[in-house]
């Protein structure tokens, strides 16, 4: 985590800004949680229990300038909340989720999906792609799991 934390800091001063103690609690927060698809209220309650003289609109303000530094992305799987996520060090896009839509679990897919797409749209449409989301809204293998089990034990229920 330290040599990533170093990276973000070489970035941020690659862009005029310096990695101030407000900001390194909330890289670390973000570090910590990567997996985790953290709102700003989830970065702030976390970057809280740290260093409780930090603010909300701190933590506000530094999630939105580490999105316009391409460190974080701001998605939304639409719900109405914004998540931010770590960009994966050295992708040349975005990576694509797993929204399941019965118990609101997301899952990643790092690979990308979409070249053959991108190429497509660049060339028939005129159009320099510089980034692309994919979400995929579905059951994920946990709830599908669950119901196939389901199932099982109701057909095993049924035959005693």
């Amino acid at each position: 985590m330290e040599k990533r934390l170093e990276r973000i800091k070489k970035h941020l001063h690659s862009q005029s800004y310096k990695l101030t103690p407000q900001r390194e609690a909330t890289v670390r927060v973000l570090l910590e949680h990567e997996e985790d698809h953290l709102s700003a209220e989830d970065v702030y309650l976390l970057v809280k229990e740290k260093s409780p003289e930090i603010g909300l609109a701190t933590v506000y303000r530094t999630l939105e300038l580490l999105a316009d530094l391409k460190i974080v992305d701001k998605i939304n799987f639409g719900d109405g909340v914004s998540r931010f996520d770590l960009r994966q060090e050295g992708a040349a896009h975005f990576h694509h989720h797993l929204v399941c839509i019965e118990c609101g679990a997301v899952d990643e897919i790092q690979q990308d999906l979409l070249g053959d797409v991108e190429a497509i749209v660049e060339r028939d449409f005129n159009f320099k792609i510089k980034d692309h989301r994919l979400t995929f809204h579905g059951i994920c293998y946990r709830c599908h799991d669950k119901e196939k089990q389901d199932a099982e034990n109701e057909k095993n229920t049924e035959t005693v």
